[in-house]
């Protein structure tokens, strides 16, 4: 019985100090601007990152998105997208890894609507290597 309890206890403290490892490897990046919407054409391009004026003015005429095309500083920003089916979605945290991965965490209903809902945040590029895994496109 003493045995089993050393292995629950050693089990738990290699846990607790595995999840401190991980979360002190991700650094929370702020999101400077927001925007949001709806799209009837779920057959739509949904790009995972947008990182110039070019390819912001490409969705947004694709999606017939309301308003002026937004102006932002690539240079310095990319815009990292988060969709769902469902009729809410919003992102929470955005975070940069020690290696250069952005990931972008975001919560949706269950619920299913015809098109797709999107959300489209502004965070700064210094440091970003790849996007949930993947190379930054150069649009």
């Amino acid at each position: 019985m003493s045995r089993l309890l050393v292995l629950l206890c050693a089990g738990l403290l290699l846990a607790a100090f595995s999840t401190n490892d991980a979360l002190a490897q991700k650094k929370k990046i702020e999101i400077t601007k927001k925007w949001s919407g709806s799209v009837a054409d779920e057959k739509a391009s949904k790009p995972a990152v947008i990182t110039s004026a070019k390819g912001l003015e490409k969705v947004w005429k694709e999606w017939k998105a309301e308003g002026e095309v937004p102006k932002v500083d690539f240079d310095k920003n990319i815009i990292v997208t988060a969709y769902t089916v469902g009729s809410l979605l919003n992102v929470n945290a955005v975070n940069l890894d020690d290696n250069g991965n952005l990931t972008v965490l975001a919560i949706a209903t269950r619920d299913f609507r015809p098109g797709f809902r999107y959300v489209l945040a502004v965070v700064r590029k210094d440091g970003v290597k790849t996007v949930e895994g993947k190379a930054l496109p150069k649009e």
